[in-house]
């Protein structure tokens, strides 16, 4: 597992490095370069528009995390991505899902970790739990500072400064049954804070291979604990909203299948069913680009069908 941390730690602090634009298989990704935020750092943002886009017709919208390794092998740090475009054509091209664009949010390099960790589940760990995260954070080079989430900050980013901007430059619907949040890892986590605390801005949220430790060991680790006790009295109602979960067992998704069940049964308490919610187990897949590419499908054509 320590090698395993050690190669996320060069993939997440080495993603600021100047990137070409994607070239798509199919439609068109247009880029606005280093986004400025009253709220988190600049970052770059892909918008991929498929084949045929029209400003005569309405689109969904899916905001998608990691922007960087989303669209093109050719362009990320590791050759791997989940190859969006490929996926979600080939959708559109058998009619299975409603047509969409994706938004592609790049993360900013060290600051991923607190973007994406939820910032309110954090604020109810004792003092001496947030020292042990701070401390685990610190040991393998996630931050030099004290750790203190902003995910809450960069949540009014996306909800208030880009969202508007995509309603206004693109043809999409601007209204929550339409609009989707997708992650993968940390990325998961965040996607699903957003559906918590923005419920009505997001109708549905896809959570890849959630990284429930937040930190990278389950030994004695309050962090768990603390999302699900969040999740008990934030997640939204089910009638409006969608949520899917998957994991493997391989690398760190070793760490997830008893955390998913502890989260599974939690969204049952909620009131969550077959219609509104599922979280597929896929033995044998590990925590990366490769594996989040070839089950993609599944996820958005549980969230883009109505």
């Amino acid at each position: 597992m320590n090698r395993l941390v050690a190669l996320l730690l060069v993939c997440y602090t080495s993603l600021t490095y100047a990137q070409p634009v994607p070239r798509p298989v199919a439609g068109t990704i247009r880029r606005m370069e280093n986004v400025a935020s009253r709220f988190v750092e600049p970052r770059h943002v892909d918008i991929w528009l498929p084949a045929g886009y029209s400003a005569n017709k309405q689109y969904a919208v899916v905001y998608m995390h990691d922007g960087q390794m989303l669209f093109d092998s050719a362009t990320t740090w590791n050759h791997q991505s989940w190859d969006v475009d490929d996926v979600a054509t080939s959708l559109l091209a058998a009619h299975q899902v409603q047509d969409f664009i994706v938004v592609g949010v790049w993360n900013a390099g060290k600051s991923r970790h607190a973007n994406y960790f939820p910032q309110k589940p954090y604020a109810s760990l004792t003092t001496e739990q947030k020292a042990a995260v701070n401390q685990q954070l610190q040991a393998i080079g996630r931050t030099t500072e004290p750790f203190q989430p902003n995910s809450d900050a960069y949540l009014k980013f996306l909800v208030t400064e880009l969202k508007p901007h995509i309603d206004s430059t693109y043809a999409v619907y601007t209204d929550r049954a339409h609009t989707f949040v997708a992650g993968s890892s940390m990325g998961g986590l965040i996607s699903l804070y957003a559906l918590c605390e923005y419920p009505a801005v997001f109708g549905g949220a896809a959570c890849l291979s959630t990284h429930w430790p937040g930190i990278f060991s389950v030994d004695n680790n309050p962090v768990p604990a603390a999302f699900f006790d969040y999740l008990r009295t934030r997640l939204p109602d089910p009638k409006t909203h969608k949520l899917y979960f998957d994991y493997g067992d391989q690398t760190l998704d070793a760490l997830y299948p008893p955390l998913q069940q502890q989260a599974d049964a939690v969204m049952r308490t909620k009131g969550y069913t077959v219609t509104n919610w599922t979280t597929r187990f896929f033995p044998g897949e590990n925590h990366s680009e490769q594996a989040w590419h070839k089950r993609l499908a599944i996820p958005l054509t549980f969230l883009l069908t109505n």
